[in-house]
């Protein structure tokens, strides 16, 4: 880092630490300033440092640090800051926040909002009913004859979706989240959705507001354990590009369901500048809209990084946020990258804190992203679910998932595990 940028990136999991990797390659920047960070984003000597005596959801502070600190450029990592509307504490600042507005950020903090907004603007997803009481929703479960998917309304951190195998199964996860508050206030709400059946990719995309930047799709593994088995989590480990997913396939995402949202946000007053993920569900009838995020994917962050191996991405996050994405150069690589997901024992559900952690120098082309890591007196320690993010590239996809498995290798901890089948289902198609 040569340069005189001071970025102050808001969060502290694994997508951290690969932005904040990511950034600190740049040209343009001096220092990273990791709001609280973890034991990864603290590295002394490489400009990259946490501030861990700021909560990352106190804004009204995040602003005052960052106008002490001569921050340029504020990047929101985590859901909840940007459905708090982080950009408009910093808008007027004369400091650049790549996040959208709060406004914008409603496709990500409300499903029901997201569902209704994707019906108004007839962007294809799947036939849903909204409910806040009890008493209906479990009416309308008794009236389907079709497997359903239950989701709750707000931010429930990668955990707020339920498929239920059943339709007993349907009815004792919808008393969880409405009656026993498995959810918290997140489950006030929930839309009761049709399944839809086919593959599932993650679809990343850039935009300053006109123009848009769509990176290779990513096939996140949600459930806990092999063979997609287990709860929901925030994801279970990555890899992209997928090799089913055509050039074609892309055209029609883009044209039926990208260019649809970012027009509707816009038509509605609620103009999208900064990261939107898109979860994608290719369909025999084409592809339908799973769900939106407003901001960068974990695990697929970690993995996406990787392959952007010749852009400056402090560039084109500050393109976003002045408007001149079209000028600026994407260059992503030829290779496959993968991304393992090394989690606590018992995550996603109760997980034990403050194991030692004993990580050896992985091998060459492996990065390891920390995530639910901190240091205790001098000691890596356990201190969240998902623990590291063990990435690799390759020429092919095989490669690539073997690289990061064996990099996986570097890391023990008591109770560590990892999903093992990650890529499987590509990988048996090659």
């Amino acid at each position: 880092m040569a340069g005189s940028l001071k970025v102050l990136l808001v969060g502290s999991g694994g997508r951290e630490d690969a932005l904040a990797w990511k950034l600190s390659q740049s040209p343009l920047v001096e220092h990273i300033y990791v709001v609280p960070g973890n034991g990864g984003t603290e590295r002394p000597g490489s400009g990259v440092s946490n501030v861990s005596d700021t909560a990352a959801d106190d804004y009204p502070r995040l602003l005052l640090l960052s106008q002490r600190l001569g921050v340029g450029l504020v990047v929101a990592g985590p859901d909840q800051a940007v459905v708090d509307g982080i950009e408009g504490y910093f808008r007027g600042s004369g400091i650049p926040c790549f996040a959208p507005s709060r406004e914008a950020a409603e496709v990500e903090g409300s499903k029901a909002f997201a569902k209704d907004f994707m019906k108004r603007h007839g962007i294809p997803t799947a036939a849903y009913e909204t409910f806040d009481s009890y008493l209906k929703a479990k009416q309308y479960l008794e009236s389907l004859d079709y497997r359903v998917v239950i989701k709750v309304d707000g931010l429930a951190a990668g955990k707020g979706v339920v498929l239920p195998v059943d339709k007993k199964d349907a009815h004792r996860a919808l008393e969880q989240i409405m009656v026993h508050g498995q959810s918290g206030s997140a489950g006030d709400s929930v839309v009761i959705e049709e399944y839809m059946d086919g593959n599932e990719i993650s679809v990343l995309t850039f935009s300053d507001g006109k123009t848009t930047r769509t990176l290779p799709p990513g096939q996140d593994h949600k459930r806990a354990y092999d063979g997609d088995c287990g709860p929901n989590t925030g994801g279970m480990g990555v890899y992209a590009p997928v090799p089913f997913v055509s050039a074609t396939n892309m055209e029609e995402i883009e044209r039926l369901l990208l260019q649809p949202t970012f027009r509707g946000l816009d038509a509605d007053g609620r103009r999208f500048v900064g990261m939107l993920f898109t979860g994608v569900m290719l369909t025999t009838s084409g592809p339908k809209v799973i769900e939106y995020n407003a901001r960068f994917g974990d695990p697929e962050t970690q993995a996406l990084m990787l392959l952007l191996k010749d852009t400056d991405l402090a560039q084109v996050l500050l393109s976003c946020t002045n408007g001149s994405l079209s000028d600026v150069t994407i260059d992503v690589s030829s290779d496959f990258a993968c991304n393992i997901t090394v989690a606590a024992g018992g995550y996603p559900l109760d997980y034990s804190k403050g194991g030692a952690i004993v990580l050896h120098t992985p091998p060459k082309d492996v990065q390891i992203f920390h995530a639910g890591t901190t240091y205790i007196d001098g000691q890596l320690v356990v201190s969240g679910g998902r623990v590291f993010s063990v990435c690799a590239t390759g020429s092919t996809l095989r490669k690539a998932v073997s690289n990061a498995y064996a990099g996986v290798k570097s890391i023990r901890f008591d109770g560590m595990f990892n999903r093992t089948d990650i890529a499987a289902k590509s990988l048996s198609l090659l």
